[in-house]
């Protein structure tokens, strides 16, 4: 490894973030040089019947915007030479492209409620356990998918000849450098890719009447599909750098960052807006076992990701937003963490995946709701739904670790906790204590680190991931939690059980 310069470019469902990573003589160090926060606009619409529903989009044109800023920033930073660039993002949306550069409306975001029913949809056109044995995804109501069956059911008069499907990563790609190749790992997560030959199932899109040939080429991880465009290079006073196909579903290049020595043994959680729980085997395990615990077969990069999205820091954050808005001002984490801290343990608990939690008005309300249905008096203080929410979270873990150690026929031993979630000390000690076993934490960054990593893969400047190991060892901090309190945790986890299902 010698003299290279890359940029990670890793795009969360709540902000953005570009890293420059310099591989020298054997070191690696990363910056960073941009970040930024979005989010989803919702807008209120009538349709040709004159209803008035919430159609809630992302501002691709925000998101581009700040990449390119990312891209200037790079340039005053550390130079105008620039070797690689990787960008992951979250694992659903896109949009649909003409033969002409001009794209079919706005990109929906994963958390419109036209989504809601379209899983019955889904099964009704496909056996849902023909869908499982072919994909190994488990149902989602935002899985690609149910997004595409949505747009043929109510915009296929907007497809023309030649029309291309763009996931969200490769939008991007797209608006830098032309290219719409996505990358394994990121088409898995469609629930449309057959995971054995890592390829469009022809089967399900005759269901969904899309034509195969809208979909995007599958290439493997560390792929080099293109170049910056020259009229943009210019512009930025830029090489034409070479534009990576990373593991672009960011979950992917988080558990790439992830530095486990016993990967049989190892729990690895991406804990962020999501927590994707989970566990590296080497194929697909579809199950009735797996496919009743809806665990999913996620494209990894040279192995699977056998996991469960569980609903995480969202929860913190939604309740942090109602507070806000009632305060006027916004909660620091620090005085967050305190508030919890301060509150009594296992006063109640909830389901984080509740659907009642995934997009609701007013998250302190809907878990004051979700409390009494359950017969539980809900906390009576910001902190007592704090703590509520990061023990429930730590047992959560606990119940998808059983299933997938028993669908996978691998235990867990050990606890990696990578992203930004690794920060929340609190989060961490408790699933330590909840699970019983040893929790590592970091690095922060995960998601840009293991980008940067399949970038030096793909160019050749590490022969593999497992050398990418030692080198994230010594870049980054990492913690130990060393687990307690078994006694008092088995018996909130013998309550949760009554209100929470897998």
């Amino acid at each position: 490894m010698s003299g290279k310069r890359l940029l990670a470019v890793d795009l969360g469902a709540s902000g953005g973030k570009c890293f420059a990573g310099e591989f020298n003589d054997g070191a690696f160090t990363m910056t960073e040089v941009h970040r930024f926060a979005h989010e989803c606009v919702s807008f209120f619409l009538p349709g040709r019947d004159g209803r008035v529903t919430e159609r809630t989009v992302w501002d691709d044109t925000l998101i581009y915007a700040n990449i390119v800023e990312g891209l200037r920033a790079f340039r005053r930073n550390m130079g105008e030479t620039l070797d690689g660039i990787g960008i992951d993002a979250w694992g659903a949306d896109g949009n649909f492209i003409t033969p002409d550069g001009d794209f079919l409306g706005k990109v929906y975001a994963y958390r419109d409620h036209r989504l809601d029913s379209m899983t019955d949809e889904l099964k009704a056109r496909i056996d849902a356990k023909r869908i499982y044995e072919i994909t190994g995804i488990h149902f989602q109501p935002f899985n690609v998918s149910n997004q595409i069956l949505w747009f043929m059911l109510n915009r296929r008069n907007l497809l023309q000849p030649g029309c291309r499907y763009l996931p969200v990563p490769s939008l991007f790609h797209y608006f830098l450098g032309g290219v719409t190749d996505v990358d394994s790992s990121w088409a898995s997560v469609t629930q449309l890719m057959d995971a054995r030959t890592r390829r469009w199932s022809p089967e399900i899109f005759e269901k969904l009447g899309l034509p195969i040939e809208a979909m995007p080429r599958i290439v493997a991880p560390g792929t080099d599909i293109g170049r910056l465009h020259r009229e943009l290079a210019e512009s930025l006073r830029l090489n034409r750098a070479r534009l990576i196909a990373v593991g672009a579903h960011d979950t992917a290049s988080a558990f790439a960052a992830a530095p486990v020595s016993d990967t049989d043994g190892a729990l690895i959680i991406s804990s962020g807006t999501w927590s994707l729980v989970g566990k590296l085997v080497p194929e697909p395990v579809t199950s009735q076992q797996a496919m009743e615990f809806n665990l999913s077969n996620e494209g990894g990069i040279g192995n699977i990701r056998l996991l469960r999205n569980c609903m995480g820091g969202w929860l913190a954050h939604e309740l942090r937003r109602a507070w806000r808005d009632e305060d006027g001002r916004e909660m620091e984490w620090p005085e967050i963490y305190e508030a919890a801290g301060a509150a009594p343990a296992f006063a109640a608990f909830i389901d984080p995946d509740d659907a009642s939690f995934y997009n609701p008005k007013n998250m302190e309300a809907a878990m004051a709701e979700a409390c009494r249905k359950t017969g539980q008096e809900p906390p009576a203080t910001r902190g007592g739904m704090l703590r509520m929410v990061y023990e429930s979270l730590a047992l959560k873990y606990r119940m998808i670790s059983e299933a997938i150690s028993g669908a996978s026929g691998k235990p867990t031993r050990t606890v990696h906790i990578v992203g930004g979630g690794s920060r929340n000390e609190m989060l961490n000690r408790f699933t330590a204590n909840a699970l019983h076993v040893p929790v590592i934490a970091g690095p922060v960054e995960a998601t840009a680190v293991g980008n940067l990593m399949v970038q030096a893969v793909g160019l050749g400047l590490i022969r593999g991931l497992r050398e990418a190991l030692p080198v994230i060892r010594r870049a980054f901090p990492i913690r130990d939690f060393k687990p307690g309190e078994g006694e008092a945790w088995d018996r909130a986890y013998a309550r949760f059980r009554t209100i929470a299902k897998c």
